[in-house]
């Protein structure tokens, strides 16, 4: 019932979303859907070990998500909220409460720990709709390879798009491959808060590359940037780092 005894994502479970799109390139999220989180929770905690209910608190759908206890022999509850959908209200909240909720158990968790992850121009088709001014691109994303450190944490990633070719990837290959790197055992790490010095350091970067604070707030499902970890910092200034000056060629 330990979310150590959860297994990690492998590449074919997760997706990769648009986040921010502009001449330069564009951003990507990665993510898992409800019928990861289902299959998960049946191989960990059997078909009839789990159970799920939502229930509506002050305008907002909730999701409980119950995982049976042998030893305590009763069952232990992890609640978390859905957000707002633009299409299917409810069907989109509902799924989004189950998928927060699963998170809470420890399924897909280790997506906290993904790099900023920006695709350049010369990498992707971008597109621009003239009357509304905006960019947009047809190409579509998958993860190819992906491996863990002991922590559970994310330090290889490779993303091709739909042609198999490779537009992403960060560290070695050779630790890519769906789970952990051999004979490592998960562990629990210490979350640490940034300082104010890394917070107004994090908000120069996205000064100078015009990058959302929306959008780095929204990839660790945090609401204040001063609930940022050590790792979300080093991840989102990681790939900032390595973006180009807003309005440079």
């Amino acid at each position: 019932m330990e979310a150590a005894a959860i297994r990690l994502l492998r590449a074919e479970e997760i997706e990769c979303r648009v986040a921010t799109i502009n001449e330069r390139g564009l951003s990507l999220l990665l993510f898992k859907d409800a019928r990861v989180d289902q299959k998960i929770l049946d191989e960990t905690f059997g078909f009839l070990g789990w159970k799920r209910s939502h229930q509506v608190l002050d305008g907002n759908l909730y999701c409980t998500v119950e995982v049976w206890d042998n030893k305590k022999e009763q069952w232990v509850a992890k609640q978390d909220v859905g957000t707002m959908s633009y299409t299917e209200k409810e069907k989109g909240q509902a799924s989004d409460s189950f998928k927060r909720a699963c998170f809470n158990w420890g399924v897909g968790r280790e997506l906290y720990t993904a790099p900023f992850i920006w695709v350049g121009a010369e990498k992707t088709d971008i597109r621009k709709k003239e009357k509304e001014n905006r960019y947009y691109t047809n190409d579509r994303f998958r993860v190819r390879d992906i491996g863990y450190s002991r922590e559970r944490e994310i330090i290889s990633l490779v993303i091709v798009n739909a042609r198999g070719q490779e537009v992403y990837r960060m560290g070695d290959a050779r630790q890519a491959g769906g789970g952990c790197v051999a004979g490592a055992l998960p562990a629990a790490g210490k979350v640490t808060e940034v300082s104010r010095s890394q917070i107004s350091e994090l908000k120069k970067e996205l000064e100078r590359t015009g990058v959302p604070l929306r959008q780095v707030l929204e990839r660790y499902q945090i609401e204040n940037v001063t609930e940022m970890t050590e790792e979300n910092y080093k991840n989102a200034m990681s790939g900032l780092k390595k973006s180009k000056t807003k309005g440079a060629a």
